[in-house]
């Protein structure tokens, strides 16, 4: 990989044969481990500015309907985090001669408070090919990171690294983004906020599995959430309409005035009346999950349910291989394929193959389910048909979790080979979550596709279908726990890494099936010092695990700056669920401590609620205790009272087993009970903040 200064340009050709599509990736570090940004990418012409709003791609409008720019969101890292871009060169319009990725900071903070700003850029194998770090930051609140511009029908990388004072609305203001005041909408607008729901569509299943989650998101307008009228036949289907300023307050994402977008459609936030006369009565299924007689039936079907709805469903199809460096374009996919592999064929689960401008881009996949392992010498097989072949990729696909420098089958590469094939891994838990994101809050092109979607859903929920995730802490679960109990493990026990390795994957599926419940990305915070290699970090947090007998991970939500501890106790048996809260500056403190206990009127009553006091804590107490006596929350030696930890505590269950309905279940029921029905009613407490939109003027927006 080749690192540039600032300023700096290259050739995309001159690094690798394969740049047609790129991968690249932004991305930072906090030491507190909650900092945060946003990515953005303009398309520029001629003149330097975007042709119109929509050549604009932001968290509100993610993805090109040609699928030349995708933001693939967020990936956690060793350091933090990585937002993610797909760029489909070969499908930029032709009139479009540079394309700036950025990023932009809100609520006051600034990328000094970041470490580690870095861009780097991957071919369609995932080869990096070239990095650049940017170490002057300081009071800016946005930064372009670089960009891909045209040269005699090349394309080259600049390393830009320029900051902006005045946030994401000034710098989309520089490259001719119209910012709209708010409050300057004309009655149509208001209009449009108020419209009612659109018509239920498809059957779903009973509300969120949280608690306290909101119900599935209403229809969106090119990634905006807009309320279409019931009474339109055609609601469900692709019409022009205007997109209406998103709620969340960040900076641009107010109106995008003078653009159109086609209506997505989503599930409805209530369900259809039920014409069955009892319970008794289950709905016909496009894909029944009938009992299996083998693991290989499993497969198969699994196999081909998937693939049918990924060529089905351009959304969704593109947002699973886009990662992988597929183009956009037309896909079909194909199952049992037969390929000739020395004296006997060999028959990958499946085949994925996309055309583009003629040119042909294919994948292999190699699917397990219900907790199978990959097999090494299998996988090895496909990667040496794909390279003979001439195939870009082998798509690995089972319950496991792919961690970051732990690959989950070796394959060796013949480096004498001009032509690369990448090897990528998802997990169900992964193909899940995309399916929800798109059915429940950002919306696909039609209502068929939504329905598709929603039976995928439902199928790789079944209990029967073995698509359920990451379900095994392997074998060195019980020895651990035992040696735990009896006090005989020691520092250094790999047995010990080995089970730190099992929860990073656990806690990473906690993070996509919640991520997929909220609507937005959660991630798995490191706290680690920088340039600290995933094996030495793992090692670290096995010692601590020999030492103290406890798992601990924490969560943030994207767009937030709560974060969620989840701490696994194995000598106690207790999983404990736990969020810090600041106290609202200038309040007294007994009326701050009725507003906590007035907020948290709905929560159990065996939430624990301790009271912070300068980087300690002080009176302690449940909830079922505080709420006649809320003063028992008061420091008694009058200390200024800095916040409150709130903690849930669940049992892990009596089995000592490797399996779901153990600990893995106990970890998963714990998050959804303690975010359902504590976190997510707490931001009604915590202390008012600046308004995102304040970069540059109150509830700015981009027109």
């Amino acid at each position: 990989m080749q690192e540039l200064p600032k300023g700096a340009n290259i050739g995309l050709a001159s690094l690798s044969e394969d740049t047609g599509s790129v991968i690249v990736g932004l991305g930072w570090s906090s030491a507190a481990g909650d900092g945060d940004a946003d990515v953005s990418v303009l398309l520029l012409d001629g003149s330097g500015k975007v042709r119109s709003d929509a050549d604009f791609y932001f968290y509100n409008h993610p993805a090109a309907e040609d699928g030349s720019v995708q933001l693939l969101g967020k990936v956690p890292t060793e350091d933090g985090s990585e937002d993610r871009i797909s760029l489909d060169l070969t499908a930029i319009p032709s009139e479009v001669e540079r394309i700036l990725v950025a990023a932009s900071q809100y609520g006051g903070s600034s990328f000094g408070d970041l470490n580690d700003l870095r861009l780097s850029l991957a071919d369609r194998s995932g080869e990096a090919l070239l990095g650049f770090s940017i170490t002057d930051a300081t009071v800016e609140t946005a930064f372009i990171f670089g960009e891909l511009y045209r040269r005699n029908d090349e394309w080259k990388f600049r390393a830009v690294g320029q900051g902006y004072e005045t946030g994401l609305s000034g710098l989309a203001t520089d490259f001719g983004i119209d910012i709209a005041e708010e409050e300057e909408a004309g009655p149509e607008a208001e209009a449009e906020r108020e419209a009612p729901e659109a018509a239920a569509v498809g059957h779903p299943e009973d509300g969120d599995r949280l608690g306290g989650g909101a119900a599935p998101a209403p229809t969106v307008v090119g990634g905006i959430p807009a309320q279409p009228t019931p009474s339109s036949p055609s609601s469900a289907q692709p019409e022009p309409a205007a997109a209406p300023a998103p709620s969340d307050g960040r900076p641009g994402a107010g109106r995008r005035r003078g653009t159109t977008a086609k209506k997505k459609v989503t599930l409805p936030r209530t369900a259809k009346k039920s014409l069955a006369e009892n319970d008794s009565w289950k709905p016909a299924r496009l894909f029944p999950v009938p009992s299996y007689k083998s693991d290989r039936e499993r497969e198969v079907r699994a196999t081909s349910v998937l693939l049918s709805v990924m060529a089905e469903v351009p959304e969704f199809g593109r947002r699973l291989t886009a990662g992988f460096g597929a183009p956009a374009g037309r896909m079909q996919t194909f199952t049992e394929v037969s390929l000739p592999h020395g004296d006997t064929p060999k028959r990958p689960d499946g085949v994925i193959r996309v055309e583009r401008a003629g040119k042909l881009w294919t994948a292999l996949v190699e699917t397990k389910t219900n907790g199978n392992p990959l097999k090494s010498e299998q996988v090895q097989n496909y990667m040496d048909i794909a390279a003979r072949r001439g195939y870009e990729a082998v798509i690995t696909l089972s319950n496991d979790v792919a961690l970051e420098g732990t690959p989950l089958v070796e394959v060796k590469t013949d480096g004498r080979r001009k032509h690369k094939v990448s090897l990528w891994h998802l997990s169900w838990a992964e193909v899940t979550h995309q399916a929800q994101m798109l059915i429940r809050h950002e919306g696909v092109g039609n209502a068929a596709h939504v329905w598709l979607l929603q039976e995928l859903l439902h199928y790789l929920q079944h209990e029967n279908s073995g698509c359920h995730g990451f379900q095994n802490m392997g074998a060195c679960w019980v020895p651990v726990r035992n040696g735990i109990d009896d006090e005989t493990l020691s520092q250094g026990d790999p047995r010990a890494v080995e089970v730190v390795e099992s929860w990073e994957r656990l806690i990473r599926q906690v993070c996509l099936r919640l991520g997929g419940e909220l609507g937005q990305k959660a991630l798995p915070v490191q706290r680690a010092q920088r340039g600290t290699d995933p094996k030495s970090r793992r090692t670290a947090l096995a010692d601590r695990l020999c030492e103290e007998g406890k798992l601990v991970a924490e969560v943030r939500i994207d767009g937030t700056q709560t974060v969620l501890s989840i701490t696994a106790d194995l000598r106690t048996g207790k999983i404990r669920t736990s969020v810090d809260v600041p106290a609202p500056s200038g309040g007294y403190p007994l009326s701050v401590a009725k507003r906590l206990v007035r907020v948290l009127d709905a929560a159990p009553a065996d939430l624990h609620v301790e009271t912070l006091v300068d980087g300690r804590t002080g009176p302690r107490g449940t909830l079922e205790r505080l709420r006649p006596e809320p003063a028992d929350l008061l420091p008694k030696d009058g200390a200024a009272m800095t916040g409150f930890r709130l903690s849930l505590f669940k049992g892990m269950g009596n089995t000592r087993g490797a399996a779901e309905s153990g600990f893995i279940r106990s970890v998963d029921d714990a998050v959804d009970r303690f975010y359902g029905s504590v976190v997510a009613h707490i931001s009604q407490f915590e202390q008012r903040r600046p308004s995102r939109a304040k970069d540059t003027s109150e509830h700015a927006g981009v027109g």
